[in-house]
């Protein structure tokens, strides 16, 4: 496929800085998106029907235009393979979302997804179980374009079923009238103005991993009884009544409606509310060091090879940097594409100097990410985590 350059309509919309989370509030999954399923109300039809590609993923997660009604990428996609896309916003939590779809799998019946978008330690889980294809490269050429920081991770080392959609980087989330010198340790976060009114993320590497680098741990070598030691302190700090909730990406909506005044989040969501609050929020990197993790594209092993061979000319147009700056413009998460951010200079050039989108070495420098754990360690330990939420 042909090096893009960003159409005229994406530069005005991505120019107009339109709210995107109040679109989104309002519209759900958009154009593009189809007729949900009745069971459940996410997914598509027992089959991918001809010619259609059934992407699930997370909230605020693509470009949508001014209307609200339609996402610009997948309408020029379409417009230039003649392939439909139903996109559907049905990520909020990973194991929410597995756990919506692991018996499908098993039994090798149709999911209702031919391309889906786990964060990195469940695509691990989801290619260690066979759920996954691996990719024909030859429909993908533009992996190639993607960074050389991400090109080998141990759950897929040759990439060879997954590539990464964007980058997350986790940190401290606050309401700056609340707190107007800023939230960059744990003891910011847990200061008296944020007591009951403090949110974690249900991300159990982002909160215990930035609780165990508070705390001088490595991620890359964390042991047991280290784990073990976070998540105490965890639930004692629910438990005395300083966190009000453990929530995947709701959490913003807390913020929004003054329900919560500090957060262990996600950088790109924190980017969209500060930028559409007047500065009534911020987001950093604690200065004990944050995690940096990738949601990934993955196409399940009971798509059928139509859909297959569908979703990897959807991943490879993604990967053109032109699009990936378009995208990139919505999101505000780390971009994966080499070559995006020159393409982001012709159209906006604080979004091309933004650490949000593209950390530098010294921004990377402070981020971890959480080390692989063997099924025995991920059973144990997100047991005591859910159990120290509530769950």
């Amino acid at each position: 496929m042909a090096k893009k350059s960003l159409s005229p309509e994406a530069r005005s919309i991505i120019n107009s800085k339109v709210s995107r989370r109040a679109v989104l509030a309002g519209a759900g999954a958009v154009a593009g998106a189809g007729a949900l399923a009745a069971c459940g109300g996410s997914g598509g039809s027992s089959s991918s029907a001809e010619n259609t590609i059934r992407w699930g993923n997370w909230p605020l997660y693509l470009d949508v235009d001014d209307s609200g009604k339609k996402y610009p990428t997948l309408e020029a996609f379409t417009k230039e393979t003649k392939i439909n896309v139903k996109y559907f916003e049905d990520y909020n939590d990973n194991d929410e979302f597995f756990g919506k779809v692991q018996a499908q799998l098993k039994l090798k019946k149709d999911i209702g997804y031919d391309l889906v978008c786990p964060t990195d330690w469940m695509a691990a889980r989801w290619i260690r179980l066979g759920y996954t294809q691996k990719f024909d490269t030859a429909n993908i050429p533009n992996r190639t374009n993607l960074l050389e920081t991400l090109a080998s991770p141990s759950f897929d080392p040759n990439r060879e079923s997954s590539l990464t959609w964007q980058g997350i980087m986790g940190g401290f989330g606050w309401n700056t009238e609340k707190n107007p010198k800023g939230v960059r340790t744990l003891e910011d976060l847990f200061s008296p103005a944020n007591k009951g009114k403090i949110v974690v993320l249900s991300e159990m590497r982002d909160t215990i991993g930035i609780i165990l680098r508070s705390q001088g741990v490595s991620l890359a070598t964390v042991t047991e009884d280290q784990f073990m030691n976070a998540v105490d302190y965890l639930e004692q700090k629910i438990s005395d009544g300083w966190i009000r909730g453990v929530k995947g990406n709701e959490y913003a909506e807390d913020l929004t409606s003054g329900d919560a005044t500090a957060v262990i989040g996600w950088s790109g969501d924190m980017f969209i509310l500060k930028s559409e609050n007047e500065g009534k929020f911020d987001f950093a990197i604690p200065e004990a060091g944050g995690t940096i993790s990738g949601d990934n594209m993955v196409i399940p092993s009971t798509a059928t090879a139509e859909a297959k061979a569908n979703a990897e000319k959807l991943i490879n147009y993604y990967y053109d940097p032109a699009v990936a700056a378009e995208v990139a413009a919505y999101v505000n998460y780390v971009c994966p594409v080499n070559g995006a951010q020159a393409e982001m200079e012709k159209i906006d050039p604080d979004l091309a100097s933004s650490e949000f989108i593209f950390p530098s070495a010294k921004t990377m420098a402070n981020l971890s990410v959480f080390r692989a754990l063997t099924p025995a360690e991920e059973t144990k330990w997100t047991e005591a985590f859910q159990k120290a939420a509530g769950n």
